[in-house]
């Protein structure tokens, strides 16, 4: 029962934050900031020549970590890496695991024997190489897969690309994976981290544009992006108060279409609505 809570949760978080493995002293800081979910990294902030260390620190910190009742993920090294299979075997043994963050996800069939040794443990694969976004529809139908999740940084490295401000050259990335996660009815998609962590403007409009894209949650590199995160992805007053006036309207005509400020209001608006309540829901429970 306790396993389906924290799936449960994992699939509704709002803010997934990034602590190195080999900072075993960040930890508890992470696990207190308020994130919704909290992803041990045993990839990109970890050096290579530390990562046995990290592997190490997360076992010896996990007894004292699960008590704090947040959801506990780890970012494993990508299939192709050397330390793939020494990632694998630190995991296996980590009870009460809440999910594994699959680094450059490429092939559905390896989410499938990953899932099936984690006795499955949900799997969120990092669409961020030019084969992910190529794979990107089969990844998201693979077994165990509970969210999709970008990793922008890498794939403009992997593809070569270099991006503007408002990142327009990656739209396609982003709509690919969006409609992967509506084909395989998966909880929302997870948009990639923001690197300016003292910027809290382009964090606001980083997030903001994730949710146009119908995301329901993004990767934070600090502490001080979560709050920012919750914010940016809440809906407004006036948001609130348009989502309510449609359902009173569908209430009152029966569900029949009709007009409300000059709009007609039919299924699609309504379900609109619905969605904009349900973003401001109260934050994922921590029973």
């Amino acid at each position: 029962m306790k396993a389906m809570t924290m799936t449960s949760r994992l699939a509704a978080a709002r803010s997934l934050l990034f602590v190195p493995g080999n900072r075993p002293d960040r930890f508890e800081k992470a696990l207190a900031s308020g994130a919704d979910a909290v992803i041990l990294d045993l990839e990109d902030s970890v050096p290579p020549p530390d990562k046995a260390a990290a592997r190490q620190a997360i076992s010896a910190q996990w007894p004292a970590l699960l008590p704090l009742n947040v959801p506990l993920l780890v970012r494993i090294n990508a299939a192709s890496s050397a330390a793939w299979s020494d990632d694998l075997a630190a995991i296996a043994g980590l009870s009460g695991l809440a999910g594994v963050m699959v680094s450059k996800a490429e092939s559905p069939a390896t989410l499938g024997e990953l899932t099936a040794l984690l006795d499955g443990v949900p799997l969120l694969p990092l669409v961020e190489t030019v084969a992910g976004f190529d794979a990107v529809r089969a990844l998201a139908a693979a077994p165990g897969v509970l969210r999709l999740a970008v990793g922008h940084i890498d794939f403009m490295a992997d593809a070569g690309m270099s991006c503007d401000e408002r990142e327009s050259e990656l739209v396609p990335l982003r709509f690919a994976v969006a409609m992967a996660t509506r084909a395989s009815s998966l909880a929302p998609a997870i948009d990639g981290v923001t690197v300016q962590t003292s910027d809290e403007q382009r964090l606001r409009a980083d997030t903001l544009r994730a949710l146009r894209f119908g995301f329901g949650a993004k990767l934070c590199i600090h502490p001080r992006q979560v709050a920012g995160v919750h914010e940016a992805l809440a809906p407004t007053e006036q948001e609130l108060a348009w989502a309510r006036r449609v359902i009173a309207a569908d209430q009152a005509s029966g569900g029949a279409a009709v007009q409300l400020d000059g709009r007609m209001v039919d299924l699609p608006v309504v379900l609109q609505a619905r969605n904009t309540l349900a973003r401001a829901a109260a934050p994922v429970p921590k029973s």
